[in-house]
């Protein structure tokens, strides 16, 4: 994790630059995080951009060693289709096109892409045509790979040649042979075996890249720039008890030591018994200094018959902030506000720039920031991915059952309460929520799940229960599984854990009668239901 400057961000703008890099360009694809996550799986940092952003945007980042152009939804002969910025082809750069990517790069190279008779998605075999292409160096000539595509390249530039196909691509692969590549294929997807291969053959053969993006430089280096960008300032923490912004305090205890105080606010959305879990491990096990906030009746004062989702994340983190302010005059020349937003944050909230990809949701840490904010923010993990803020978290020393932590989300409870939010609501789903992740726990699967929780409908359905007729809520069950929030498949949980917890709910949790089982991936859902 090579940086040259801090992965730190105030209110304007993001300033992570580092040493090398590979810049990701997202046309749209649902697997263009994914590209950026391999890359980084292959220890070279990479970071997602628009087709909109130019040289100079790209440049204050990082400093590029190859330019991977990602798949997505469009045909190239669409009107509002992205286009490569020239910025790529001027920077003389090593590029690999994916999909629509090949396809664009075809496109504006003087090739032709056309709409293929036959549409070609799932498992191919894919035949070398060369035995001397290095991005294919050490891999069998034939391979299996993953294809997803309705358009076709028909004929190709001057500067290109095939280096591969498949039974319904003659051109699955093209090259100039030296720093021009690109693919039919998907490689950083699991279903293309050797995948990575292709990957990493790109990354050291081709582009030359460094493979320094490790958790140990991540550590060493940004705290460096910590110190550098903090100065003798006061930071206040953001402090949830997730794994994101206990690294995130670590880091900055790290760093700055004192200089750091964490506030801990009680929103009245958090699980049962978190508040004071949350105390005793920062507080008396890991020595940082903490304020203790119980805002509860504020927040849920401040969401009284807020029923939008998008509302209640923007009306939680303005009043985060305005909390924060508060509180930072108490705590001596407090400038900074730091959050464990990541990058699946900046990437799902974040759109207005990157016309490609649509804005799945208003993350309280990100889209919801008032824009009168009087404290600079500063986000060490914001361009991280979830599993890499868990090798972080290992780096620095904290314990198993805080890095390996389900995550939650900020507005809390609030967003797995649908309608209204009422005290009443809240304590029927703290008690619901508890009984889920206990049994999970005591199935010893909860490390093996992303995340498991229960959410509370607003719906009321007739139960009967002994000789009596109830009204109660529908609580409903979601267990999912996820390398980094951005897809996730729902968990195939025991029928009898199923049961188990089914039973325990509407027994113990009066008020809710009956309990069903969330089987919707994501996509086409969210992990969240709000």
């Amino acid at each position: 994790m090579g940086y040259s400057e801090a992965n730190i961000v105030d209110n304007a703008e993001s300033h992570i630059v580092t040493d090398e890099g590979i810049v990701v360009i997202d046309f749209g694809s649902q697997y263009s995080h994914l590209i950026a996550r391999r890359v980084r799986e292959l220890h070279v940092y990479s970071e997602l951009v628009s087709p909109s952003s130019t040289w100079e945007m790209v440049t204050k980042r990082l400093t590029p060693r190859g330019i991977i152009l990602s798949g997505g939804p469009s045909s190239v002969y669409e009107d509002d289709a992205p286009t490569i910025p020239e910025w790529v082809f001027e920077s003389k750069l090593p590029i690999l096109g994916i999909c629509y990517g090949m396809q664009a790069l075809v496109h504006q190279m003087g090739g032709t892409v056309a709409p293929s008779s036959k549409r070609e998605y799932g498992h191919a075999i894919l035949s070398q045509e060369t035995s001397d292409c290095i991005l294919f160096d050490n891999i069998p000539k034939s391979l299996e790979v993953w294809m997803s595509h309705g358009d076709k390249v028909e004929a190709l530039p001057e500067t290109l040649f095939p280096l591969a196909h498949t039974d319904n691509s003659s051109m699955a692969a093209i090259g100039d042979g030296n720093k021009i590549f690109a693919l039919q294929f998907h490689p950083e997807v699991a279903h293309t075996p050797l995948g990575m291969s292709v990957l990493d053959n790109f990354l050291q053969k081709v582009c030359q890249c460094k493979q320094d993006w490790t958790p140990g430089n991540f550590v060493s280096e940004c705290t460096t720039r910590i110190k550098d960008q903090v100065g003798n300032a006061h930071v206040i923490c953001a402090l949830s008890g997730g794994v994101d912004s206990s690294v995130t305090a670590l880091l900055l205890h790290k760093a700055i030591g004192d200089q750091l105080t964490c506030i801990f606010v009680n929103n009245g959305l958090l699980r049962k018994g978190e508040a004071e879990a949350v105390q005793n491990t920062f507080k008396n096990n890991l020595g940082l200094n903490l304020i203790y906030i119980d805002a509860a009746d504020r927040f849920i004062e401040k969401l009284e018959n807020i029923t939008d989702p998008e509302q209640k994340r923007k009306v939680i983190g303005e009043e985060f902030i305005r909390v924060f302010e508060e509180v930072s005059s108490d705590v001596s020349h407090a400038e900074y506000l730091a959050q464990g937003t990541l990058y699946p944050d900046v990437i799902e909230s974040e759109t207005p720039d990157n016309r490609a990809s649509a804005r799945i949701k208003t993350h309280h840490n990100v889209g919801g920031l008032p824009e009168d904010m009087k404290l600079k923010l500063v986000e060490p993990l914001r361009y991280l991915f979830k599993d890499e803020v868990r090798d972080v978290g290992v780096e620095l020393g904290l314990a198993r059952e805080m890095v390996y932590r389900q995550p939650f989300p900020g507005p809390g409870l609030a967003i797995r309460i649908i309608g209204k939010i009422t005290k009443e609501k809240l304590h029927l789903l703290q008690e619901c929520d508890a009984i889920v992740l206990e049994e999970i726990r005591n199935a010893g699967l909860y490390e093996d799940i992303w995340q498991s929780f229960a959410v509370l409908s607003d719906n009321r359905t007739v139960g009967v229960m002994g000789d009596h007729r109830t009204y109660g809520y529908v609580c409903a069950i979601r267990a999912v599984s996820s390398d980094d929030a951005m897809t996730a498949d729902w968990v195939r949980l025991p029928y009898d854990l199923l049961a188990h917890i089914s039973s325990r709910i509407v027994n113990e949790v009066a008020g809710v009668n009956r309990v069903v089982y969330d089987i919707t991936s994501k996509p086409p859902g969210t992990i969240e239901w709000e």
